[in-house]
């Protein structure tokens, strides 16, 4: 190790909180990028609705990140780098290097999450390369077999699959199809798994995937962060007029420092493990921040196709390679990180659709000259607009030039006709090219022999009746109000393999309500049971900082066997009624799960 090296890895080891320490043991062990001339580990990190001023690298004071601001001063920093305005999206853009319209990735929820199963992913690619590949977190890209993660090239897979979460301590979660219960706080749950697969595989080149669901809602931190927070002033604040809500910033930075503590753990044991030098350590966020914080002047939060939507952190490190204070300021996205990555690591993509990323290594490598000006399109909710290097042309066609405007407060429209001209013509044509036609009418798959057991959530039923959602959230809602013979829940359902299936019903029932008699039904089949025994847990309300808005408080859920039911293939919905109510209501319910035998 030079005399440099050393002291950068000294001056960081200073920055570690909660009591980090290594030995010159440690340090001794450190070697020299390429050393075993072997292809590159890769490790990608990605924050859940992380904006991009809450680190303190790009100038927030509120709070402190000292180990992704390391990444960004021992790597290169992406000044411009877009991502789409909300989660599933970027996650089918990251793993494809393909617009998330083209793999039919429409929402966030009731299946419209769902990644095309033709879709070959970057994981794909890893896997076929002779990498160990794993996913720790949060999927959001499809639940059921062959959208399941385990499905899409990862081998290993620790998280859940939903869109986001309801509980984050203990949470109720799943290992490569099989229902777990999470250690602790779920951010460092993941990680230790990370963690796990990293000392499993440190002897072949490992693809780790690490999408935590911090900072997303609900506003749940460990006592030690929070306090840090609870009566902080916040001396940088929203853009004036927008309406922030101090407690759920204080919140947000506080998950987001537990995040950067979390990043000092993978840090450390890639150090430990002698693995730092040739691994490309990635670090960004799925969209904007999803509350109004400081976020860099810039306009628009989550769900917004305006910079402050879409413009996200975005850091890589791999020592010896990409040199480190490199600040890239030509724009780049989540599309482009599968073409970037296959190529830095000398591998071939699979799959034979063209893709809308850019390999950007030249820039990371400073090796490139006249890159050309491109066009990178944001979608939501129809809304469209498009960021090319100078501008941005919104949804509402008003054009903004980004280098002398970045709040996007000025229309230059009418001084430069031109310009939003073609940028408008781009985006008709890009509507055209990349948005799905007509409605989503894909059923949830069922009965995969590699995968026997089939999830089937509330979020991806339809409640008729009076059933209704637990919250207007539908990830990780239940059904709920189930009072009468003429209400039922579906699910549009399609049975691959024909067979016998195990009928579990996830459910709660007070005690005064226990008894009713359901049935489960699709096409000729039929299976029916009892509601019984009583089980009424509490609601789990003890785990907020912040109140809930809109999103389902959370209690535990137990399985209810119906026994055997054969399901014949074909396409059709899977229908829960209740033949005799016997108190006031059926039950809660959260999930179904299908076996087959």
């Amino acid at each position: 190790m030079s005399d440099l090296t050393r002291r950068r890895f000294l001056a960081r080891m200073g920055q570690f909180s909660l009591g980090a320490t290594l030995s010159t043991a440690v340090l001794a062990r450190i070697t020299h990028a390429g050393e075993k001339g072997t292809r590159p580990n890769i490790l990608i990190i990605l924050a859940d609705d992380q904006g991009w001023g809450d680190l303190s690298v790009h100038g927030n004071t509120n709070l402190r990140t000292p180990h992704i601001d390391f990444l960004a001063r021992e790597g290169a920093l992406l000044e411009r780098f877009f991502v789409c305005a909300v989660c599933a999206p970027t996650r089918a853009e990251f793993l494809t290097g393909r617009y998330h319209g083209r793999g039919g990735v429409r929402g966030v929820s009731t299946g419209q999450e769902r990644l095309n199963t033709d879709e070959k992913t970057i994981a794909d690619a890893f896997k076929a390369a002779g990498y160990a590949t794993g996913a720790f977190g949060k999927w959001h890209n499809g639940s059921q077999w062959p959208y399941h993660p385990n499905a899409r090239g990862f081998a290993e897979y620790y998280g859940f699959t939903s869109g986001h979460w309801g509980e984050y301590f203990n949470p109720p979660l799943e290992h490569n199809g099989k229902f777990v219960r999470g250690k602790d706080y779920i951010t460092d749950d993941l990680t230790d798994h990370a963690l796990a697969f990293i000392e499993q595989n440190k002897s072949r080149p490992f693809f780790c995937y690490l999408p935590f669901n911090t900072p997303h809602s609900p506003f749940c931190v460990p006592q030690e962060f929070w306090d840090r927070f609870k009566d902080k002033p916040m001396a940088m604040r929203a853009r004036a007029g927008d309406k922030e809500e101090l407690p759920v910033t204080r919140c947000a930075l506080a998950m987001c420092e537990n995040i950067d503590w979390n990043v000092g753990r993978l840090l450390r044991q890639l150090d430990d493990l002698r693995l730092s030098d040739n691994t490309i350590v990635i670090y960004f966020s799925d969209n904007g921040p999803n509350s109004w914080r400081w976020n860099g002047g810039m306009k628009g939060r989550k769900g917004s196709t305006d910079e402050g939507g879409v413009r996200a952190p975005f850091f890589i490190r791999w020592p010896g390679k990409i040199k480190g204070g490199t600040k890239v300021s030509e724009i780049a996205g989540a599309i482009d990180l599968l073409p970037t990555l296959t190529s830095l690591a000398g591998i071939a993509r699979v799959g034979d659709k063209p893709l809308d990323g850019k390999d950007i290594s030249p820039l990371l490598l400073g090796t490139a000259s006249n890159w050309p000006d491109r066009m990178i399109f944001s979608h939501q909710n129809a809304q469209v607009s498009v960021r090319t290097q100078q501008y941005r042309l919104d949804t509402r066609g008003a054009l903004f030039d980004m280098a002398a405007d970045p709040g996007q407060s000025t229309n230059i429209a009418a001084k430069q006709p031109e310009v939003a001209a073609k940028l408008r013509q781009a985006v008709a044509a890009w509507r055209k090219d990349v948005l799905p036609k007509g409605p989503d009418e894909r059923p949830f798959p069922v009965g995969y022999r590699q995968f026997p057991m089939t999830p089937l959530p509330a979020r991806d039923g339809v409640p008729h009746g009076n059933i209704r959602r637990s919250a207007g959230a539908p990830n990780c809602s239940y059904f709920v109000n189930w009072t009468s013979p003429a209400d039922r829940m579906t699910w549009a359902i399609e049975v691959h393999a024909a067979g016998e299936y195990d009928v579990a019903i996830y459910y709660t029932c007070p005690p005064a309500d226990a008894g009713s008699t359901i049935e489960l039904s699709f096409q000729n089949s039929r299976v029916q049971g009892k509601v019984a025994p009583a089980w009424d847990p509490p609601l789990i309300a003890d785990q907020d900082r912040v109140p809930r808005k809109g999103e389902s408080i959370m209690k535990e859920f137990r399985p209810l066997s119906l026994g055997a039911m054969h399901l014949d293939q074909g396409r059709g919905p899977l229908t829960l009624r209740a033949l005799k109510v016997a108190g006031q209501q059926v039950m809660d319910v959260r999930l179904i799960t299908l076996t087959l035998r």
